[in-house]
């Protein structure tokens, strides 16, 4: 199935109908809003600074692709960005506004690592405001979030950056690795790609190989494991309890991505290591309650805990599973891919209302106990880009060189 002609028809016209689903989520006072389950906008809602910048991302990508309408959502997160998420006085982002402000005055590394990737990915489609986003954006990062004690990015400050949190978390370094290989190519800076290199070695070579492939995601200020954290808060939308199944299955993806990226520098245990964190997150997630799908988590045995089934996990599975193949040639990788697809086809893909349902329970069925409506589009639209691209370079900078298939 993968790299199928007929396949990758139905992968570019599924992106197509996602690009245009999100298009209602143009907010009138800036960014972008969140849809409900129908696709509306929600404009008395906070605007919410990572889903603005996923949707400039989004649609940077499609503006790349020869989407028509395109680049004036690009433009349009990028004036948000450069406006009413910007602090004037202390610099950095706020993570929601609200039509009179700032609703939240903290500053986190979760939202500025999609800051990076917005302008990252806005300067690869050659948009105007891209590159000074990209450049603000990357000096913050590095200046306020950037541990080189650790190799890892800090989690959260207050608004005048002096006073650190002492929470540290797995989730933020993620996407923080996924900005940074991203703004590496965007501006040919091979000292971000080693420090996504630091931070992957250390969560997935380190952490994750010394337990048992299950990623702890929750730390003190001095990167102790707190393996109980939210254990009263399992299904926590950002900081879950347990060991989050899709995130194994990302941080698989992005080590193949920085293998890729680093060529014959890359260590010979970056392959060994995704594969171990894929197998696991499949061996523990996928259909492992009499269901088709992936779990949200697990505990520290590898028992689920939280049951529903959320489209992002199916979405980096497949991603995850094309990749391996393109690497491996191991037909096991295409059979899991096609299953995969055919689960999302079957359950997540709403026809009626438009763009994937965010959340299914154990039996596949809507459900909302984690997620309510759909707030971007950000992981479906790029799983299908993910088998049409090589690994390296990143998504927009491999469309920017016309390396579509």
């Amino acid at each position: 199935m993968i790299g199928s002609p007929e396949h990758t028809r139905w992968l570019e016209a599924e992106g197509d109908r996602l690009l245009e689903f999100g298009r209602a989520s143009r907010h009138p006072d800036g960014g972008f809003a969140w849809l409900d389950d129908e696709g509306a906008p929600e404009l008395d809602r906070p605007v919410e600074l990572w889903i603005t910048c996923r949707m400039t991302h989004v649609y940077a990508l499609g503006h790349l692709l020869g989407r028509p309408g395109c680049a004036e959502l690009v433009d349009h997160g990028l004036a948000a960005l450069r406006g009413r998420f910007l602090d004037p006085e202390h610099g950095g982002w706020f993570a929601q506004v609200g039509a009179e402000g700032p609703t939240v005055s903290d500053k986190t590394a979760y939202e500025h690592a999609f800051v990076v990737l917005a302008g990252a990915s806005a300067t690869s489609a050659g948009r105007p405001g891209g590159r000074e986003l990209l450049d603000d954006a990357v000096a913050v990062l590095l200046e306020h979030f950037w541990d080189d004690e650790f190799g890892m990015v800090r989690e959260q400050w207050d608004a005048s950056w002096t006073v650190l949190d002492g929470y540290r978390g797995v989730n933020a370094n993620m996407h923080s690795v996924e900005a940074l290989l991203s703004a590496a190519d965007a501006l040919d800076d091979a000292s971000l790609r080693e420090k996504a290199q630091r931070i992957l070695t250390r969560v997935v070579h380190h952490l994750a190989a010394g337990n048992r492939w299950r990623i702890p995601e929750h730390f003190d200020a001095s990167w102790t494991p707190d393996l109980e954290y939210n254990a009263d808060q399992p299904a926590h939308p950002f900081r879950p309890y347990g060991a989050t199944i899709g995130h194994s299955l990302e941080w698989s993806r992005l080590a193949l991505h920085l293998r890729a990226g680093l060529g014959d520098a890359a260590p010979d245990w970056l392959l060994d290591d995704a594969r171990s964190l894929f197998d696991t997150a499949v061996r523990e997630g996928w259909a492992v309650d009499g269901h088709d799908g992936f779990v949200y988590t697990v505990d520290w045995e590898g028992r689920p805990v939280v049951r529903e089934r959320m489209h992002w996990v199916a979405a980096e599975g497949t991603a995850t599973a094309a990749e391996l193949y393109a690497v491996t040639g191991d037909p096991s990788y295409d059979a899991l891919y096609t299953a995969w697809w055919e689960h999302i086809d079957a359950c997540f893909i709403d026809r009626e209302h438009g763009s994937w349902r965010h959340e299914l329970s154990p039996d596949n069925q809507p459900s909302h106990v984690t997620w309510q409506g759909k707030p971007d589009t950000y992981h479906a639209f790029q799983a299908t880009l993910v088998p049409r691209l090589p690994l390296a370079p990143t998504f927009a900078e491999a469309l920017r060189r016309g390396l579509l298939a």
